[in-house]
């Protein structure tokens, strides 16, 4: 916790210290399985949320997060003594693990993982912090997993890569999603885990020359055109190249981005110059340059990516964004969406705040299914499922541009993926050159075109043709402007694709 003093004012530090005191006092005595004291837990997870960038209250509540299930302190005390806000995000950390123990399996949030914890979520939905907390829990939780019965290593590991590292994906904090999946992994299937980590040490030894060469032939171009930057390399994640290598029939030949090397730079046009500097240089390979920054990823991610032929008949990939992205690429939300007093008004709480990033609407869509269950209203779990878990599509244009999408999406999905006006004036659509029904599931690989009229406008039966959080969200804005209530009307899921 030493960054804490460039983080936060004295007076935050003060309030940090007395909350440091107090879950100390309050831990006294208590052991983990491990043994060593249970307050370094709490610690740690304070550690983690400094490191990512949080507020002080978040901190604060990440350093108090147990002592009210663990240590019979009171709510009414906390927010007495820290306030509202820590309170608040206490109660929420303290409510997924009362949740959680009332089920079947009280040491797992499986069986029925997804379900259960979409609900959780919900239920949560008011606050995002509360689940990056549970994120920093988690992970220090998995540092100390080999202190559990193996039986249990598998169950907490296996829930950690099918729910914490997807959570964590959606909000683009993409450092923890592979602390997440490295330990769950190597709990998981160590066999496997050991053998691809030899197998990429291998071609790192075999690549690292060849790299180093072709470092140098890119510095000097960049340097030649006096271009600032830094560079640095990027090994493919273990659980990565697992799943990659699944793709590819196991075939490590096959996969060419094992190591990359990153390019940071001042901003967006110097990267578009650095991607045409390294055209100039060495072959691209046309099908895998990938425009993060023109067409973001679904969670906000932007970068340049591009696989080149050197002129020795290397491959290799580069990845070249702004520090600013890279920042979001490597933290996500806690680098970008920082909580001051205006985003945690009682307009925030209740999704109303108006500046929320694209990439956050499916806070949004957590906040709107809470607000249904408080008024007594029925939330399809299955779409919301969907849209924090599911995996990706990639759907082209006629003219060959690629959108990424929730697994699941449908024309008007796409449609307000390319542009809200596009969506909102659809009249028809084209799936490889056939017409075809707004209902219809698109996949990989899909060549999509919207028709549109501007005499066209949505209509409530819009919202059951959509699975994308951005796609309803709009859809409902333009539904209010028209007078048309939205919040009563029934989630039914969609009906089956013909």
């Amino acid at each position: 916790m030493e960054k804490a003093g460039d983080a936060f004012s004295k007076d935050q530090l003060a309030k940090l210290e007395a909350a440091v005191a107090f879950a100390t006092d309050c831990h006294t005595g208590q052991k983990r399985r491990s043994g060593e004291r249970y307050v370094v837990h709490p610690l740690t997870v304070a550690g983690f949320l400094i490191d990512w960038g949080l507020d002080i209250d978040s901190v604060v509540a990440g350093a108090l997060h147990d002592v009210v299930e663990d240590c019979d302190v009171k709510l009414s005390e906390i927010k007495q003594r820290f306030g509202e806000q820590v309170a608040f995000l206490v109660d929420g950390v303290t409510k997924l693990g009362k949740v959680r123990a009332g089920m079947q399996d009280i040491d797992t949030y499986l069986p029925k993982t997804k379900d259960n914890l979409t609900k959780l979520l919900i239920a949560t939905g008011a606050d995002v912090r509360v689940i990056i907390i549970k994120l920093a829990d988690r992970l220090h939780n998995l540092q100390t997993l080999s202190s559990l019965p193996p039986e249990k290593q598998r169950k907490i590991a296996r829930e950690s890569l099918e729910v914490f590292a997807p959570l964590a994906d959606r909000l683009n904090m993409g450092q923890v999603r592979v602390q997440i999946e490295e330990l769950s992994f190597s709990f998981l299937d160590p066999t496997r885990f050991n053998y691809l980590r030899k197998q990429i040490k291998s071609r790192l030894g075999r690549a690292s020359k060849k790299l180093d060469h072709i470092r140098e032939e890119v510095k000097a171009i960049l340097k030649k055109n006096h271009i600032k930057f830094e560079m640095d390399g990027r090994v493919k994640s273990i659980y990565s190249f697992h799943k990659k290598l699944a793709k590819h029939n196991q075939n490590i030949e096959s996969i060419y981005d094992i190591i990359a090397l990153r390019i940071v730079v001042k901003d967006k046009p110097t990267c578009y110059q650095v991607l045409g500097l390294i055209h100039h240089l060495y072959t691209p390979m046309i099908n895998r340059i990938k425009d993060y920054i023109a067409v973001p990823k679904q969670n906000g991610y932007q970068s340049l990516h591009t696989t080149v032929i050197t002129r020795d008949e290397h491959i290799v990939e580069f990845q070249i964004r702004t520090a600013e992205m890279h920042e979001y690429a490597e933290k996500g939300l806690a680098a970008s969406f920082h909580y001051n007093e205006q985003k945690l008004t009682d307009a925030y709480k209740t999704g109303r705040i108006a500046r929320l990033p694209a990439e956050l609407n499916w806070i949004f869509e957590l906040q709107t299914a809470a607000a249904q269950l408080k008024a007594g209203q029925k939330v399809d779990m299955k779409k919301m499922r969907l849209h924090l878990f599911s995996d990706k599509i990639f759907v082209y244009t006629p003219k060959g541009d690629i959108f990424e999408l929730p697994e699941g999406s449908m024309p008007l999905d796409f449609a307000y993926r390319v542009h809200t006006d596009i969506g909102k004036n659809a009249i028809g659509f084209k799936i490889n050159g056939r017409i075809s029904k707004a209902n219809t599931r698109l996949k990989t690989g899909d060549v999509v075109e919207i028709l549109t009229s501007p005499k066209t406008k949505p209509t409530i039966d819009w919202l059951d043709r959509v699975i994308s959080p951005f796609a309803r969200n709009k859809i409902r804005a333009a539904l209010r402007q028209q007078g048309t209530k939205t919040l009563s009307s029934p989630a039914n899921p969609p009906k089956k694709p013909s």
